[in-house]
Formats: C-alpha cells, sequence, structure tokens
C-alpha cells in the first residue's frame, strides 16, 4: 500500500468506517442520531450537529483545492452552522457529511505519492501530506468530543 492509500484508509478509518482508534467512527456517531439530540446543549459545549458541520467544513474546503480551486475556508467561518429547522435539515448535514468524506478519501487515495510532499495551495499551509494528517488528527479530536456529547445527552 502506498502512502496515499495508507493516508485514504486512515481517513476512511476516521470518518465512515473504523474501529481501531476509538472504537467508532463520525459516521457510526451520527447515522441513528435525531435532530434533537443533535442539537441538544450541554453546558456551553458544542453541539453534535456543529461539530459535523465544523469538520464538513474543512474536508469539503481541502476538497475543493484537490478538485483544482481555492483555498477558501477560513477558520472563523468554521463553526457557521446553518439553522437546522426540521429532520430533514439534519438529514441533509449527515448526508453531505458522509458524501463530501467518501469524496476527499477518493482524492486522497488517487493521489500520486510524490504530491503529498507539494505545497497545499500556498506553501505557508504546508503541504498536501501535512493537511491531510491535520484532517485526521482534527477529525479524531471532534469525535471524542461526539462520543462524549452522547453520552452526556
Amino acid at each position: 500500500m502506498n502512502r496515499s492509500q495508507q493516508l485514504a484508509a486512515r481517513l476512511r478509518e476516521v470518518l465512515l468506517d473504523g474501529k481501531w482508534i476509538a472504537n467508532t467512527n463520525f459516521k457510526e456517531q451520527i447515522e441513528g442520531l435525531d435532530m434533537k439530540s443533535a442539537l441538544a446543549r450541554v453546558g456551553e459545549l458544542h453541539t453534535v450537529a456543529e461539530l459535523v458541520y465544523h469538520i464538513n467544513y474543512y474536508v469539503a474546503g481541502l476538497l475543493d483545492v484537490f478538485r483544482g480551486g481555492q483555498l477558501l475556508i477560513r477558520d472563523k467561518f468554521s463553526f457557521d452552522l446553518p439553522e437546522i429547522k426540521t429532520e430533514k435539515d439534519w438529514s441533509q448535514l449527515k448526508e453531505t457529511f458522509i458524501d463530501n468524506a467518501i469524496a476527499f478519501s477518493v482524492a486522497v487515495e488517487a493521489l500520486d505519492d510524490a504530491r503529498l510532499d507539494q505545497p497545499f495551495a500556498d506553501e505557508k499551509y504546508g503541504t498536501y501530506l501535512r493537511n491531510i494528517e491535520g484532517v485526521i488528527e482534527h477529525s479524531y479530536y471532534h469525535l471524542g468530543q461526539v462520543v462524549l456529547l452522547r453520552k452526556m445527552l
């Protein structure tokens, strides 16, 4: 397995279907979760819906670059969850998250390994490898929060 394939497998592990590191993944945590639970606030903590939006924001932003676009995402907007009023709204966010996670994994897997060491969008953002690993680490961090929030609910 080359590096790109290994990274794609790690992305799928945390986002879609893995159990090795955390014994769960984002998809498993959100699939059966209803809107009321996803929006439930525990103290001043982010909601599950906010965390799903947050991770999707970064995945979608990086995916745009993989598809030849510009890096337009900004940290200050990463928790700007659009209002969720219905179960359909919540279902759409989950579906978008899963679709983007799949597409991002496929895009990473298709990368030539040499590309991993090249600058991502702009040299100040580091390499493709650094950004992909950042998504993996960031996703595990927030997956832990989602698991804890679900237990607190």
